[in-house]
């Protein structure tokens, strides 16, 4: 299962920012072990439902140290038998992007 989730704090530092709280979630999925990557938006997740949302839970925990209130925005791709789509995913794309004469980007 691949999960992309994003969680924020209420309040966060008086500019609003909130990268503090997101950065304890991102180091919980970071030492999981598990598949993972982080972009501007999402905290992205790969491996079994139990120890994916295991770990989605400790990381919304770790966001919401001190908080009220915490928001949680999570989609799922619920594939059985399949592993590795982290990446996969993402180069599917890009071959079919090239196929078609589209130079790939590199995160841009």
């Amino acid at each position: 299962m691949l999960v992309a989730f994003s969680v924020s704090p209420a309040g966060g530092d008086p500019d609003g920012g909130v990268s503090e709280a997101v950065a304890r979630a991102v180091r919980v999925v970071r030492d999981s072990g598990l598949p993972n990557s982080t972009n501007a938006m999402f905290t992205n997740v790969e491996g079994e439902w139990d120890e994916v949302m295991d770990v989605v839970k400790r990381a919304v925990e770790a966001a919401g140290e001190g908080a009220a209130r915490v928001s949680l925005v999570l989609k799922a791709d619920i594939r059985p038998g399949y592993q590795g789509q982290l990446t996969a995913k993402v180069e599917r794309v890009e071959q079919a992007l090239a196929r078609t004469g589209e130079q790939p980007r590199d995160g841009q």
